[in-house]
């Protein structure tokens, strides 16, 4: 007699499970993950962004700045979304246009002109002194809290050299024929003034060469402002300070 086959369930291969999970993760993909990766790329956010260029320690204008609406993925978490965040601080860096702001490169800790003329002291005067040409005045790069030197030209010796009174001397700021200074400009204007903080025998001498002489400004000096205040402590011993 021919023996009966025993009847059973046939096990599921390797491949055909394996295939399955394929599957299931492509649907999982496509109709989960893709979506929220896609929705997450889509966002849109206001930050703020530089429209003009504005060098280092100058500080920043509504003029400046823009308010633009940009795509939230990948964003720096810090980038600055509120303009009054920004107005009225100090560039810390070179900003561009087009520059997204972060705390790091702005701050209110950079010396500006109004902040150094209000803190005058009997001790120290502000004086400016006209700029008698491009070149004298250091190509208008003069920037706020520079530390220069004062080369005079004496008509009545004719001879140029630099008074040991006027070796280091403090920059508040320059300014254009408008009486607009330096930070506040926003065309190409040249500045024909300089204005120094200065004591008041420096504040004689200077006077003295504005009218009988020429003075070149040299600059000596750019830079945090604890080594700025070594060169004003050497000045400094100049007048008989410690």
């Amino acid at each position: 007699m021919k023996q009966k086959k025993q009847g059973g369930s046939h096990p599921v291969g390797n491949r055909t499970v394996v295939g399955i999970i394929c599957i299931a993760v492509a649907l999982a993909i496509c109709f989960g993950i893709a979506p929220l990766v896609n929705k997450i790329s889509d966002g849109k956010t206001e930050i703020v962004r530089m429209k003009k260029d504005v060098p280092a320690g100058v500080i920043i204008t509504e003029s400046d700045i823009e308010i633009v609406e940009v795509g939230s993925y990948n964003l720096p978490s810090d980038v600055i979304k509120d303009k009054n965040l920004v107005i009225g601080q100090c560039a810390l860096a070179k900003l561009s246009v087009g520059d997204y702001i972060l705390p790091s490169k702005i701050g209110n800790d950079v010396e500006t002109a109004d902040s150094i003329l209000g803190s005058l002291d009997p001790k120290h005067k502000a004086i400016s002194i006209t700029i008698g040409s491009y070149a004298l005045g250091f190509s208008g790069k003069i920037e706020t809290s520079d530390i220069v030197s004062i080369l005079v030209y004496d008509e009545e010796e004719d001879k140029m050299f630099t008074p040991p009174e006027l070796t280091y001397v403090k920059v508040i700021t320059t300014t254009n024929a408008n009486g607009v200074d330096k930070a506040e400009i926003e065309d190409d204007s040249q500045p024909v003034t300089v204005t120094l903080l200065v004591n008041a025998k420096q504040a004689e001498i200077l006077a003295y060469y504005e009218q009988h002489g020429d003075m070149h400004i040299v600059l000596e000096y750019r830079g945090d402002a604890e080594t700025a205040q070594k060169y004003l402590d050497i000045q400094n011993k100049v007048f008989g300070g410690e």
